[in-house]
């Protein structure tokens, strides 16, 4: 962004009516959404999970999300007591797509219920996650 303009080059120069010309540009550098270091994710943290017939949201997974474009992210969660960044070969992965939560995985059945600003998500019936837009977003 650049605005140009005048100005006076020294206090008497307005009452001789002396302008300068200049140009001041405004300009952000670097990625807006960095990533953590040493790992492919622009965030990591934990989300409310369950496995099985344990109570929802009873425990907690490791996540690390790799963003795209606005809504749309892919989501790596570990299993409870996993960290993300130390078992990457034992993760399951989500894929949001604006409205739409899935797996790469053809054999996963996923389902989504976005209630508020989270996302209630079963896989097989069986393992559960609580995800929030921020997650997805950012911020």
């Amino acid at each position: 962004m650049a605005s140009t303009g005048f100005a006076s080059t020294s206090c008497a120069a307005p009452r001789r009516k002396e302008t300068a010309n200049y140009t001041v540009s405004v300009g952000i550098t670097g990625s807006a959404d960095a990533k953590v270091k040493g790992t492919p994710y622009h965030a990591t943290g934990m989300v409310p999970c369950s496995i099985g017939t344990d109570p929802k949201g009873s425990a907690q997974c490791s996540f690390g999300v790799i963003r795209s474009a606005p809504g749309h992210a892919e989501v790596h969660l570990a299993s409870p007591g996993y960290d993300v960044t130390l078992h990457k070969d034992q993760l399951r992965v989500l894929k949001f797509a604006g409205e739409t939560v899935t797996s790469p995985d053809p054999k996963e059945k996923v389902t989504a219920e976005k209630q508020g600003d989270n996302w209630s998500i079963s896989v097989n019936d069986f393992y559960f996650y609580v995800i929030p837009d921020a997650v997805i977003s950012g911020g």
